[in-house]
């Protein structure tokens, strides 16, 4: 059974705006997440209803994955939900008096997932616990990347 949530948030001093624009560009996930290599946009502009197709990378493994944007509001939060594991991962954008504070989430409900992706991540990326481990160290260093780009922004 996956955990139903993991999350972690950073405070960035920037405005929404500014964090925003580098949160919605999917485009350029890769630059943050150390699992994606790649994350191609369909359509266009991103919105939501927009689809994706994702390419992630452990070690010499690479997979794919699709994906649906289920929630967009500028400035505010974006949502992607995974169809192969029906996970869905988010980024919250909530305004501080110093700037933002950015919340990343990967939320499995009640737990579950499908069947394909529990037996690939018990047989091929070493059990659920280690994963999730991976996982929470990769949401903590794209906090820190967007963070980064932000602030310079």
């Amino acid at each position: 059974m996956a955990t139903p949530l993991i999350e972690d948030s950073i405070d960035i001093a920037a405005d929404p705006e500014a964090v925003w624009s580098v949160v919605s560009d999917l485009k350029r996930m890769s630059e943050w997440s150390p699992q994606c290599v790649r994350q191609i946009v369909l359509g266009g502009d991103v919105r939501l209803g927009t689809r994706t197709i994702n390419v992630n990378r452990r070690g010499p493994m690479f997979w794919p994955t699709t994906a649906k944007v289920v929630a967009f509001e500028p400035a505010r939060q974006i949502a992607f939900r995974v169809t192969e594991n029906h996970t869905v991962w988010s980024f919250a954008i909530t305004p501080t008096d110093t700037g933002v504070t950015l919340t990343e989430k990967r939320e499995a409900k009640d737990g579950k997932t499908t069947a394909v992706s529990r037996i690939g991540i018990d047989k091929l990326l070493g059990g659920e616990e280690t994963f999730e481990s991976e996982l929470r160290e990769g949401i903590r260093e794209t906090l820190g990347k967007i963070k980064r780009a932000s602030e310079q922004a």
